[in-house]
């Protein structure tokens, strides 16, 4: 996978890159500067890219999340899709039928990338040409504190996005650390010796 920056791992716990450029919005206006520090403005945030418009997998994804707008944004969370197509792409594809290969009224921001430098930006530009789909949580702080990044033929999953993000505000909450497969609702750890033996002896089997 030629053209990745090899350093996308050290993005954790750093600010996410800051862009302006075009982007199609929820109403279908278009906007020459949509700036992404701005519109988060405090928030959390999950930024999200994939390949290109009117392909195959795309479509699937963007309609997983903007299904799931109800549950970001009642988690306080704004959505924000990237990629390297025009806005008038964008808006075109919003404009046509889900049973024609569209997407529908879409209700988050989507960017256009046409020069690439938002992927380039955040690690996840493939042979210069396309972003990955990669999907960056963004805490209040501006911080990225989560991402995930799949090859081209492998749709992501949403649903544990949306658990990624509990798990964030969790930690954020309470200071308890999420062990694997923690789930909104469970038992936190502390992050010490201590707290770890308490929580193994309890669930040590459960994992």
């Amino acid at each position: 996978m030629t053209d990745t920056v090899e350093t996308v791992s050290h993005l954790i716990g750093r600010p996410a890159p800051d862009f302006t450029a075009p982007a199609v919005l929820g109403d279908n206006t278009i906007t020459d500067s949509f700036n992404l520090k701005s519109y988060i403005n405090g928030s959390y945030a999950l930024v999200f890219f994939w390949p290109l418009d009117f392909t195959f997998v795309c479509p699937s994804e963007i309609l997983a999340h903007d299904h799931r707008m109800s549950e970001f944004e009642a988690r306080g969370v704004k959505v924000i899709g990237v990629s390297v197509d025009s806005e008038y792409a964008h808006l075109a594809w919003k404009k046509t039928p889900t049973d024609q290969g569209g997407l529908g009224p879409v209700k988050f921001p989507m960017v256009s990338d046409l020069t690439k430098t938002i992927a380039r930006g955040f690690g996840v530009l493939l042979g210069g040409a396309v972003a990955l789909r990669a999907s960056f949580l963004i805490d209040k702080a501006g911080n990225i504190r989560h991402y995930v990044i799949n090859d081209l033929p492998l749709g992501r999953n949403v649903d544990e996005t949306l658990r990624m993000v509990d798990a964030l505000q969790f930690h954020d909450e309470h200071g308890e650390v999420c062990p694997a497969g923690w789930k909104k609702g469970s038992e936190g750890m502390t992050a010490t010796p201590e707290g770890v033996a308490k929580f193994l002896a309890a669930h040590a089997d459960e994992m």
